[in-house]
């Protein structure tokens, strides 16, 4: 199932639905539930009802766990059979040019992200000279992003004014889909409520000298809407993470093409590392750290103001932003 985050016009203003991508368009999940409740005849309260089934909002459906994905196939079902309004002609499909989409989950509760593949690493060691650590061999070692920064699919984003080197990089990541402490990597895969693209904004410029202080990268990446992610998220029964094509293009021209399969460091193996101690919940996010050749820093390319930046992984789709013309 592959579901979206997106938002519409109301009489009380712009408000965020959660759906499901189909071939028909955007199924309002937790509206089909109602209208499928409502349908039956069953109960005479059917948006409460299905407001407990099967939320309106990412994170909620997320933690709705077993249930919610039950009650989300059966909406899908009812609306394939023709259904298209539900009660007091409540809109259950929409064109997907009739919405704006924003990233799957708006506001994730934490955000972390690992150095994952070894293919990006050998090309570090390559450029700079410097062996990777034999630490990194040994444990997903993560930084922990600003959830508060986090954008979606079509977004501009903003050039700050304090780095002449801007990069994108590109990565996918997991949204966490079931509370947990010390999980075992054996238990891990149950714990991952779906897949997104993940494009991870950086000031190449300002990273080594915030890294000097044992701190950061602090403002090589903390800066306004500079956590990318979408378009969609894919639960994982719809997909093979272990083996995804990966693609980067700068104005439709492809800049690199990688693949999942280089990944040392499984999303197994990192959940169980980050859960030492620490309790993950749904609507957290790990992001899979940079493909190899998935930055422009690796190819020492650089885009400029005005770019438009495509990255594809196979499966999930494409995510698209451009970069704002740099002010001062």
């Amino acid at each position: 199932m592959k579901l979206v985050t997106f938002e519409i016009a109301s009489p009380v203003g712009r408000v965020e639905r959660m759906g499901a991508l189909t071939d028909a368009g955007i199924v309002d999940l937790n509206l089909a539930c109602a209208a499928q409740l409502a349908a039956s005849g069953d109960t005479g309260r059917p948006f409460e009802i299905a407001d407990a089934l099967l939320p309106p909002e990412m994170i909620g459906f997320l933690a709705g766990g077993a249930l919610s994905r039950r009650a989300a196939d059966e909406a899908l079902d009812f609306v394939a059979e023709g259904t298209r309004t539900g009660p007091d002609g409540a809109q259950l499909l929409y064109a997907e040019d009739a919405v704006r989409l924003l990233a799957p989950v708006p506001r994730p509760n934490s955000i972390r992200d690992t150095l994952s593949f070894e293919g990006h690493m050998i090309n570090f060691e390559r450029r700079t000279g410097k062996k990777t650590p034999p630490r990194w061999y040994e444990a997903p070692i993560y930084y922990k992003g600003n959830p508060m920064s986090v954008i979606g699919p079509e977004e501009e984003v903003p050039w700050p004014d304090y780095t002449e080197k801007l990069d994108y990089e590109l990565e996918f990541g997991i949204y966490i889909g079931k509370e947990g402490v010390n999980i075992s990597e054996e238990e891990a895969p149950a714990h991952i409520g779906g897949y997104t693209i993940f494009n991870d904004i950086s000031a190449r410029d300002v990273i080594p000298g915030e890294v000097q202080m044992f701190l950061g990268p602090a403002k090589g990446k903390d800066m306004d809407r500079g956590n990318i992610m979408g378009p969609c998220l894919v639960t994982p029964d719809e997909l093979d993470a272990g083996n995804l094509e990966m693609m980067a293009r700068i104005n439709g021209e492809e800049w690199s093409r990688s693949n999942s399969t280089d990944m040392y460091h499984s999303f197994a193996r990192i959940i169980a590392y980050i859960s030492r101690h620490e309790t993950l919940y749904p609507g957290d996010f790990i992001g899979s750290g940079t493909v190899a050749n998935g930055c422009g820093d690796e190819m020492e390319r650089w885009i400029k103001p005005g770019d438009v930046v495509e990255l594809e992984v196979e499966g999930i789709g494409i995510l698209r932003n451009r970069i704002a013309e740099k002010k001062g």
